[in-house]
């Protein structure tokens, strides 16, 4: 068996989301096999007895992974408020057998959650982010705010990832109608509706929007039919990552007015494609977009929204300009042959693996405080 193996504990592959999409991608980079990698899922969807059973039997699972597998580290990958519960359950239990153990913050609503907790949970909340070997964060962003909630934890970035196209796509096209795309949970987080809003009011009237992702679908599509965009707005439901793909592959845009979003994967595939996008500027948003890969908008303001979508229709310069650089920091930053070596060496590090104790051969590179910098202005 190979000497270092990890196992890693997270959602289950079925559930639809980013992290799903993370670890499907993970599953596909050399780290998979050179760490021996083995997959725990302590939730999946359902009722909250469907939910129960899932983690206890999860949790039945880890045990006997960790008594059978002898992992060499641990990397629990949670977001909010149950999912860091069962998580931190899971995170003592390793730690205090003496398992370097990983804690992968990926829920947008993590400042919300510790805000909102009573001082007692607030108190096992930075216990246990300091209890981990390393708190890893989806960008500078976080991180400082991670920071602020523990400051005794040992904070590291590294970003969620996608595989980089060859080259950007569809960029020279400026001749045919702009096809615009929307990908994830549709509801008011997302600002779905805002947007749908804010297209009744555009004008391009050879322009199209598809709207896929499970959630309030069928109270978007009588909200089409409301402001009657049959002819303009589609509404296929989820999609497999295939679809996806070949979705993103033929569109020019892709539109997330979000309120509140970690490091969205939808975000990440369309910059690796070289797409031009709108998002909100709540979260990690700002750090992914900022600085011309992209137009930020608020997410309840359908005005802004409007006004968005309206100059990528008129100004293809901007467009094509957007997509190119969006791409070119998908490949600095995001490109998953990069992000998947960054881990490797956080694990060697963490363990205590001579081959690379160098900290700089795995964390990323760009001044968080000009991200932070980025928020305060925007």
């Amino acid at each position: 068996m190979n000497e270092q193996r990890a196992l890693w504990v997270s959602t289950s592959v079925r559930t639809p989301g980013g992290m799903t999409t993370y670890l499907q991608a993970m599953q596909k980079t050399p780290l998979w096999s050179e760490w021996n990698v083995r997959h725990v899922a302590t939730h999946r969807e359902g009722s909250k007895f469907t939910k129960l059973a899932a983690f206890v039997g999860g949790s039945v699972l880890f045990l006997v992974e960790m008594i059978r597998f002898r992992p060499t580290v641990v990397h629990l990958h949670t977001s909010a408020r149950a999912s860091f519960g069962r998580k931190a359950i899971l995170l003592w239990c390793s730690s205090l057998s003496g398992l370097p153990t990983v804690l992968h913050i990926h829920g947008s609503d993590f400042m919300e959650y510790f805000a909102e907790s009573s001082a007692l949970t607030q108190v096992l909340i930075r216990a246990t982010l300091c209890r981990a070997s390393a708190v890893v964060a989806l960008g500078s962003i976080w991180a400082r705010r991670l920071e602020r909630i523990a400051p005794g934890a040992r904070i590291v970035e590294i970003p969620n990832a996608v595989p980089l196209a060859a080259s950007p796509a569809r960029l020279s096209s400026t001749d045919r109608p702009i096809r615009f795309v929307f990908l994830g949970r549709i509801g008011e987080r997302k600002g779905a509706f805002e947007l749908l809003r804010a297209w009744a009011c555009l004008d391009a009237p050879t322009a199209t929007l598809t709207m896929a992702g499970d959630g309030d679908v069928q109270q978007a599509r009588s909200l089409v039919r409301e402001l009657h965009l049959e002819s303009s707005v589609d509404l296929p439901g989820w999609l497999s990552p295939a679809a996806v793909g070949d979705l993103l592959d033929n569109a020019d845009v892709l539109v997330l007015p979000s309120r509140r979003e970690g490091q969205p994967m939808a975000v990440l595939e369309a910059m690796a494609r070289g797409l031009c996008v709108i998002a909100g500027e709540g979260g990690g948003l700002p750090e992914m977009i900022g600085g011309g890969c992209g137009l930020l908008v608020t997410s309840d303001d359908v005005d802004g929204i409007t006004t968005a979508l309206q100059r990528v229709v008129d100004d293809a310069a901007l467009r094509i300009s957007c997509g190119k650089a969006a791409y070119e920091r998908a490949r600095q930053r995001y490109d998953i042959d990069v992000v998947w070596r960054r881990l490797d060496g956080l694990y060697r590090e963490v363990t205590g693996n001579p081959r690379s104790r160098n900290p700089l051969t795995w964390q990323m590179q760009w001044p968080p405080a000009a991200a932070e910098e980025r928020v305060a202005q925007g």
